[in-house]
């Protein structure tokens, strides 16, 4: 059992560095429509504040309603797996 434990935590460590590597081109990509000004800079600065409370908000209501569970390991790949969804579409929007 140690081993499967620790092969999970390795794996979820793994995800969360993936994550932070997607988060980090979506953040890219972001800068550079920003700084092109404009409407479309304003607007994704809007999108990017109201995703982010709309992200917390939703792991938030997931938490106080059980719907994360209880093992710390199945939580955490839940909340990767919630984030990774919400990088994803931003990096398929702004790609």
């Amino acid at each position: 059992m140690y081993k499967w434990a620790y092969g999970g935590w390795a794996s979820a460590g793994i995800d969360a560095w993936t994550l932070g590597m997607e988060a980090s081109a979506v953040i890219g990509l972001r800068t550079m429509k920003m700084a092109a000004g404009g409407t479309g800079a304003a607007e994704e600065a809007r999108l990017m504040v109201s995703e982010k409370m709309q992200a917390a908000l939703e792991l938030q209501t997931a938490l106080v309603s059980g719907r994360l569970g209880g093992d710390p390991l199945a939580d955490t790949r839940k909340v990767l797996r919630h984030y990774r969804g919400k990088v994803k579409a931003n990096r398929t929007r702004l790609g």
